[in-house]
């Protein structure tokens, strides 16, 4: 009986924390006025995250049309906030994300990626859940934490992955 709850628990928590996409799928919650998605995100969201374009990550993060091997293009640690509009945990995270832009403006760049409106971005970089944060260090490879994360696992990844000297 301990085991039939554990794994109701397990799976109850794994439905809340990640969302899956198919970014192949056009379904009726997908289908957005892509105007209303980019006004309401523009107002959303603060100063401090930049939401990317395909077009505008291959200029400041990676440009994956000429380089085949990973080559960080930007000149500060970043991280990219992949979301949806309708994921539930992406909307739980935005909170989280938004402080943390705001309290290390400077130190690292945070951007933000619609994966309904961007979907070329997104099946490039291999998005499949939802939200995913993609944490780019200045030098070396970039890491990808699926899921949502409270801020504290947030702030030690930054410490861990994106600010070592």
């Amino acid at each position: 009986m301990r085991k039939i709850i554990l794994l109701i628990s397990i799976g109850f928590y794994t439905l809340l924390t990640n969302c899956k996409t198919d970014i192949n799928k056009d379904s009726e919650n997908n289908s957005v006025n892509i105007a209303e998605n980019k006004t309401e995100e523009t107002n959303n969201t603060s100063d401090v995250v930049i939401t990317l374009t395909n077009e505008s990550f291959k200029k400041s993060v990676f440009n994956y049309e000429i380089n085949k091997e990973w080559k960080y293009e930007g000149n500060l640690p970043a991280i990219i906030d992949f979301y949806a509009t309708w994921c539930g945990p992406c909307k739980m995270l935005s909170p989280i994300v938004e402080e943390i832009a705001k309290e290390y403006k400077g130190k690292i760049i945070i951007y933000k990626v619609d994966t309904d409106i961007e979907k070329q971005l997104s099946q490039n970089m291999g998005i499949t859940n939802l939200p995913t944060l993609l944490f780019i260090p200045l030098n070396g490879e970039p890491q990808a934490s699926m899921g949502y994360m409270p801020k504290e696992e947030l702030i030690k990844a930054i410490n861990e992955v994106l600010l070592v000297k």
